[in-house]
C-alpha cells in the first residue's frame, strides 16, 4: 500500500494500491493540514503531523483507533517523522533538531541532535524490512520487471501488477510495452 496526506480542498490521510487503485480515505474529518507521515509497518498505524491544528495523531491503517499522541506549539514545527520502536523521531524545522518523542502519550520528549537544513528523517533496521516474497513484478529472465518494458506497480496484493510508461510513452495493447 501508498500512505499519503493531501491538504488541498479536503485534508485528509489516504492509502492506495501501488498502482493508485483502490484509493480510500482513511482521515477526512479533524484535519486541515496535514504534512509528515509515517508507518508503524509492525502494528499497522499511520502516524501524521497536523502543523495547522499543532496535533500529532495515530490512526490504524483502517481509520480506527485515532488518537492524539502530542497536541501544541512545539507540533508546528515537525517536518519529518519516522518511527522505531516505541518512539517517534522528527525533524523540527524551527532548529534542525532531531527529537524522540513517546509515540504512545508524546511524553518523553528528547532533543538528539541538530542537523543543518534536515527536513526528513528515515530509520532503517533489519527488524522493520518485511520477508521479501515472490511477487508480480520481479525481474524476468529478460531483466524486465514484471515483464513491463517501463515501470510495474504492484496491486492490491503481491500477485498483481500494473505497467506503466515513463513520461512522454504510451502503454501498447499488450498492455506491457511502452511505445
Amino acid at each position: 500500500k501508498l500512505f499519503f496526506t493531501d491538504y488541498g480542498n479536503v485534508a485528509k490521510v489516504e492509502r492506495c494500491d501501488m498502482d493508485g487503485m483502490n484509493r480510500t480515505w482513511i482521515v477526512d474529518s479533524n484535519i486541515e493540514q496535514p504534512t509528515a507521515l509515517a508507518l508503524d509497518l509492525i502494528n499497522k498505524y499511520v502516524y501524521w503531523v497536523d502543523i495547522y491544528l499543532d496535533n500529532l495523531e495515530v490512526v490504524d491503517y483502517q481509520g480506527r483507533k485515532r488518537h492524539t499522541v502530542m497536541r501544541g506549539r512545539q507540533v508546528r514545527h515537525l517536518c519529518g517523522i519516522a518511527v522505531f520502536e516505541n518512539y517517534l523521531y522528527a525533524v523540527n524545522s524551527d532548529n534542525f533538531s532531531i527529537l524522540r518523542i513517546n509515540r504512545y502519550n508524546g511524553s518523553d520528549v528528547q532533543s538528539l541532535t541538530n542537523l543543518e537544513n534536515a527536513k526528513e528523517i528515515r530509520v532503517y533496521q533489519k527488524r522493520t524490512q518485511t520477508a521479501a516474497r515472490s511477487h508480480a513484478c520481479e525481474a524476468e529472465p529478460h531483466g524486465l520487471p514484471g515483464g513491463c518494458s517501463h515501470i510495474c506497480l504492484l496491486g492490491s496484493s503481491y500477485k498483481t501488477r500494473t505497467c506503466r510508461c515513463r513520461t512522454g510513452f504510451f502503454l501498447g495493447s499488450d498492455g506491457r510495452t511502452c511505445k
